[in-house]
């Protein structure tokens, strides 16, 4: 099979390069059709798509009650330790004791959003948020506490 020649890659090229221009052409003529987002100006409206992975959260109800048991099942699933859950021993009112989450620790900055510790949560206590501008300029603010000071687990999850 014989090479194209060099004036017929030349010719090619510009062929492909004129078509480009041509569509920025257009839409350099036709400024209302442009489908642009300006994205920081936007930030009233902007809808994410639900199936968005953003970071994960542990959603609270208004009695400061979460769903967490402490079974660190995320923890084992997370492929690369972006979550540490600390636990530890509570005795309840019939004097067993009880595992309980101290501090559930998320390390955004470790995270690929990978949602494995989403599906491996048998409680269904964690799940991934909408957020998504997590640009800072100091990487400790990327270590994120998920459960709130004094929650405590929902009755009826075990």
């Amino acid at each position: 099979m014989k090479e194209p020649g060099y004036f017929k890659t030349i010719y090619l090229s510009v062929k492909s390069l004129l078509t480009g221009m041509r569509m920025t052409g257009y839409y350099f003529t036709h400024p209302k059709e442009t489908h642009t987002e300006q994205y920081p100006d936007n930030r009233a409206t902007l809808k994410m798509m639900d199936r968005f992975r953003g970071e994960v959260i542990m959603p609270h109800d208004e009695t400061n009650e979460h769903r967490c048991t402490g079974c660190q099942s995320c923890e084992i699933a997370c492929p690369n330790g972006s979550i540490k859950i600390i636990t530890k021993q509570e005795v309840n009112a019939e004097g067993k004791k009880k595992k309980a989450i101290d501090t559930w620790v998320y390390h955004l900055d470790m995270c690929t959003m990978c949602n494995l510790c989403i599906v491996a949560c048998p409680t269904d206590a964690i799940k991934m948020g909408q957020k998504f501008e997590h640009s800072v300029f100091d990487k400790s603010l990327l270590k994120k506490i998920l459960n709130e000071p004094g929650s405590k687990v929902k009755s009826g999850v075990e």
